[in-house]
Parts: C-alpha cells; sequence; structure tokens
C-alpha cells in the first residue's frame, strides 16, 4: 500500500493564510529555531497587514541571532499550503551573483510543521522553489542542514544536493552543519 501526499503547494504569505500561520506558531511551531514565536505572534496581533508587508518586503534589515542587524537580501517567501498551513520555505539571493554573504547560512531555508512532517511536503516544497531559484538569475543554489538532521540532508540530497563541507558558524549555534550546492544549469 503506497501512503498519498495530499497536493502541496507554494503560496505567497498573505491575511486570508495568516490565521493558519498564526495557529502554527500558537502550537509551538517556529521557523527559525533559535528565536521566540512569541515575538511574531505579537506582532501579527498588533497589525496583521504590516507583519505580511514586512514579510514581504525587499528592503529593510534582518536581525541576526546575535542581535546584530544586515540589509535585508532579495528574498522570496512562501508558505506550504495543503488545505492548511504546512510549513514555510524562503528563497534569498544577491543579485548577478551566486555568492552570499558569510552570515547567510544558504540560500533556500525550509521548515515544516512536526504535525505534517513525514509525508514529503519539505522535498516537495525545495523542488517547487529551485525554479524560482534558477528565474531570478540563479544558477547553483546552497543549502545547509544540521549534520545530526537526516530527514533535512534527504530532502536536500533528493533534489540534487551534493554536500561540499562540514563547519561550524558560532553565529548560527554549536552544531555542526553540512554545506550543499545544488546545480540549477542541469536539467
Amino acid at each position: 500500500m503506497t501512503r498519498q501526499t495530499p497536493h502541496l503547494e507554494l503560496r505567497e504569505p498573505s491575511l486570508t493564510l495568516l490565521p493558519a500561520y498564526a495557529a502554527a506558531l500558537e502550537r509551538g511551531w517556529s521557523f527559525n529555531s533559535l528565536r521566540d514565536a512569541s515575538k511574531e505572534l505579537e506582532a501579527i496581533h498588533a497589525d496583521p497587514s504590516a507583519f505580511i508587508a514586512e514579510r514581504l518586503a525587499q528592503t529593510g534589515t534582518v536581525e541576526l541571532p546575535d542581535g546584530s542587524k544586515v540589509p535585508k537580501l532579495p528574498n522570496r517567501l512562501r508558505w506550504m499550503w495543503d488545505g492548511e498551513f504546512a510549513g514555510q520555505i524562503g528563497l534569498r539571493w544577491q543579485p548577478g551573483s551566486d555568492a552570499l554573504p558569510g552570515h547567510v547560512l544558504g540560500h533556500i531555508g525550509f521548515a515544516v510543521v512536526p504535525w505534517k512532517r513525514r509525508r514529503g511536503y519539505a522535498t516537495a516544497a525545495l523542488r517547487l522553489m529551485l525554479p524560482e531559484a534558477h528565474a531570478v538569475g540563479l544558477g547553483r543554489v546552497e543549502v545547509t542542514a544540521d549534520v545530526a538532521n537526516i530527514a533535512s540532508r534527504r530532502v536536500i540530497e533528493a533534489n540534487g544536493g551534493r554536500p561540499i563541507r562540514e563547519f561550524v558558524d558560532p553565529r548560527h549555534g554549536p552544531e555542526p552543519k553540512v554545506l550543499y550546492s545544488i546545480d540549477l544549469t542541469r536539467p
């Protein structure tokens, strides 16, 4: 018997989808395990429209885990949707280059809500995001995963990721990470 995976879409964040995103935060999920989701919930409740606008903005600053702020890179943020909120995936890049600033761990980051894991959603979301990366001019993307996160590593490898190196970056926690590269120039 094969397991059926519901249809997964990548949707741009919107006011219509925001209650489902907020419900995931209220259940304890967070895209960034180094940050407290309560700050996002406060921002959503204070001004939902501003919250969405800030997520979609192509300018501004981003706060790093150490509290410092850096200019926001061009980006595409998408929410995974199977009829309800299932997770988030984001793409960021520097125009005209496949390179990234040193504080950025990769072009693409993703997280599936715990109650929808092991359904192939992360693999499907990454597969759906790669054409967007190619469309903005990238010839390859870098994606990182914690060395111990076998599930994320399998997602990246299933989408053509080749391991490049292992490293530790104290700005993003003490866990060893592995850097992957996915070539977007090959069909």
